[in-house]
């Protein structure tokens, strides 16, 4: 007879709480950011190869870069947990909440971020750990610290930290950063943007509430828009320019500009109509955008080969 897995409530109550504990950590780690973040490092990787890397170089970066990334979530969370039970949609974090103890949630991020180092310099090489390890402090200390609070330009600065791990996976590979990972970095760079200004669109009193000087708070939702659209614009012509520093075939050059005009047409229906269902699915169809144009990398570089 197969044996019958117990209910939820057959759990007993010590692992219950020990899973909701390991829940709660994994939630002030923000996965969902971490994907996205992940989802440019390999195709770095891909293209810095030629084809495909060791898989172990792979998983290796990918674990470090999660860990380094949850780390930083983390630390960003405990540093903004007084301002983030003023906003309906970070209330509910564990540091708000009282789940998580401040001083646990600190330690936890700084260890992840040591054993994200120690594992990227193993096995891939000094310089990818550094730059992993960048990101962190940038998006910790120059982000999180200084520029979010004080300058509507927080996020077209602080996105430099997002667009660090494809320099991450080229250093990877070949313990070099060239041309076309600073074209990807760009790319990222530029995308940034346009992409959490939708979110601020579309949750602007939460910022507004918790004193962020978020550029839809400061300047107005017309002005954001347009420097939405101005935005949009330059991540497709940059997009477009990978090809200048590295061979890539007709499949990116089409996709990068049939995805490049959807983008652009959906920042120009937020100038035209800044609804906020409109703003929050543009931010959806943003990650959409970003995704699809790196798995493009990685596919189109297999199709040359």
């Amino acid at each position: 007879m197969p044996e019958v897995l117990p209910r939820p409530d057959a759990v007993p109550g010590g692992t219950r709480r020990l899973l909701a504990t390991v829940r709660e950590f994994v939630i002030l780690t923000k996965p969902r950011v971490i994907e996205l973040l992940l989802i440019t490092t390999v195709p770095a990787m891909i293209l810095a190869q030629g084809g495909l890397p060791d898989l172990g170089l792979i998983a290796a970066v990918l674990v470090g870069g999660a860990l380094a990334a949850g780390g930083a979530n983390t630390i960003n969370s405990w540093i903004e947990r007084d301002r983030d039970q003023l906003m309906r949609r970070t209330r509910n974090r564990p540091l708000v909440t009282g789940t998580i103890r401040p001083t646990s949630a600190l330690v936890f991020g700084i260890v992840l971020n040591v054993v994200a180092f120690v594992l990227i310099v193993s096995v891939a090489n000094l310089l990818a750990a550094a730059l992993t390890m960048s990101a962190t402090l940038f998006y910790v200390f120059v982000y999180t610290i200084w520029l979010k609070p004080r300058t509507a330009q927080n996020i077209v600065i602080g996105g430099a930290a997002g667009a660090i791990p494809t320099l991450v996976g080229w250093a990877a590979v070949t313990n070099t950063v060239a041309a076309p990972a600073w074209v990807m970095f760009a790319m990222v760079f530029f995308w940034t943007p346009p992409h959490f200004w939708a979110l601020a669109l579309r949750y602007r009193e939460d910022y507004e509430a918790a004193d962020f000087p978020m550029l839809p708070v400061t300047r107005g939702i017309a002005v954001a828009t347009r420097h939405m659209l101005a935005y949009s614009v330059v991540v497709v012509a940059v997009s477009l320019t990978l090809g200048l520093t590295t061979p890539v075939g007709p499949l990116y050059l089409v996709v990068a500009v049939v995805l490049g005009a959807w983008f652009v047409a959906g920042a120009l229906r937020l100038v035209r109509d800044p609804e906020p269902t409109r703003a929050i699915k543009y931010f959806a169809f943003s990650n959409a955008y970003l995704a699809a144009l790196f798995v493009t990398i990685a596919v189109d570089t297999f199709v040359r080969r």
